[in-house]
């Protein structure tokens, strides 16, 4: 059981939320999942969510092994229903040396998200080297248009595992698309993880959503069976609100903005609208943004704070999934610095320099199938990374000696 003893977050007595909504645990060990609601204070549905699947386990207590926790991210923001104060959360967690809370430098940028981001960390690293078992973590959201609920996943082995039974479209490649996503971090620091977007921001069906996640979490991380009534009804109730989506899709664009751009989305997308090939989806000071191909829309905004205007995904077809399995057991990736134009990165592990001037064919396709979705310029070349823990666990920390 976990004690997550000392350091959890207090605030002030009339506060509305707190860091820790519960936590459930068998009576045998097993695996940790840890849910959170909130990383954006706009975004409460996973919060509500959380304290209904905890007062069901508190009142149904039914055969459970492991443990659970339910978490809320941006305090601060949820009692002023903003996205954020000073600097997106979620924003917050990039892996470099300067991004350490320690910097003073980027605990000036985060401004009053740096205690939220140290009260977070403190408390996940507390969790994971008390975990008696594999280590699940899903961040729980709601965007600004209407839509479906939808997964997204950071592409690793471990992951496509916790993600398999989730009757939801399932996206790849939208973390790798911006800096700082604490999922991103979280997986490289050894956990599982998954992102669930439940519906529009102030949708009831959004907080239902969220809900039923969550049981097919617990089912997915092994602390409840998938017989499990609960889990059955929510697996029903997703795969309603799904019907005929695709079940895998990749992101392709991400359309940045910036303060001052005058971003500007056309009315009326919802996720997952097919949009065709010079389509305007959107004006800013530069006059039209029109779609480059036929795709679908992902997280069109309509909300003033943010800096992702839309992305476009197309659809993949599972046999490029069970591709990639097979050339990530065979550990064929150790074969990338003996392609043309590419060598390993001198001090980054899982990290390739590419010079697009040699290596031209099919590069990032082979690339994306080795898992090194992530993708930055570098010194003239094209670096790609891929996530730590692609196919196994870090080992289980040892108990204390007596």
């Amino acid at each position: 059981m976990l004690t997550m003893s000392g350091g959890v977050t207090t605030r002030s007595r009339d506060s509305r939320f707190r860091r820790v909504i519960g936590r459930y645990s068998g009576r045998q060990p097993g695996p940790l999942l840890v849910c959170m609601g909130g990383m954006h204070g706009n975004e409460p549905a996973g919060v509500q969510a959380l304290e209904r699947v905890l007062k069901a386990l508190r009142k149904e207590k039914p055969g459970f092994c492991g443990d659970f926790v339910g978490l809320a991210g941006n305090l601060a923001a949820l009692e002023i229903e903003a996205r954020f104060l000073d600097h997106d959360l979620n924003r917050a967690w990039a892996n470099h040396p300067q991004a350490d809370f320690e910097s003073e430098q980027v605990a000036v940028q985060l401004g009053r998200e740096a205690l939220e981001k140290e009260e977070l960390l403190g408390l996940m690293t507390r969790i994971f080297q008390e975990r008696k078992g594999e280590a699940h973590f899903m961040d729980m959201h709601t965007s600004s248009a209407e839509g479906v609920p939808f997964a997204v996943m950071g592409d690793t082995l471990r992951n496509r595992r916790f993600a398999k039974i989730f009757p939801v479209p399932t996206i790849l490649g939208l973390e790798e698309q911006v800096e700082g996503s604490m999922l991103e971090f979280l997986n490289n620091q050894g956990w599982v993880t998954l992102g669930f977007e439940g519906g529009q921001h102030d949708a009831p069906t959004s907080v239902d959503h969220h809900e039923a996640a969550i049981w097919l979490a617990l089912a997915a991380a092994g602390n409840l069976p998938e017989e499990h009534p609960r889990v059955r009804d929510s697996y029903r109730r997703l795969r309603l609100a799904c019907l005929g989506l695709p079940r895998l899709l990749e992101v392709r664009y991400r359309h940045g903005i910036l303060p001052g751009d005058g971003f500007r989305m056309e009315p009326g997308f919802v996720n997952f609208q097919r949009v065709h090939k010079t389509q305007v989806l959107a004006k800013d000071n530069d006059g039209e943004i029109q779609a480059y191909y036929h795709a679908r829309m992902l997280l069109p905004l309509y909300q003033g704070a943010g800096d992702d205007g839309f992305f476009l995904g197309k659809e993949v077809n599972p046999f490029w999934l069970r591709l990639s399995a097979f050339l990530r057991w065979m550990r064929l990736s150790g074969l990338a610095p003996y392609l043309p134009g590419v060598k390993a990165h001198p001090w980054k592990p899982d990290t390739y320099m590419i010079n697009r001037r040699i290596a031209r064919w099919l590069v990032v396709e082979i690339f994306h199938l080795l898992g090194f979705r992530k993708r930055r310029p570098e010194f003239g070349k094209m670096v790609v990374s891929r996530r730590r823990y692609d196919m196994r666990s870090p080992d289980l920390p040892k108990p204390a000696e007596a």
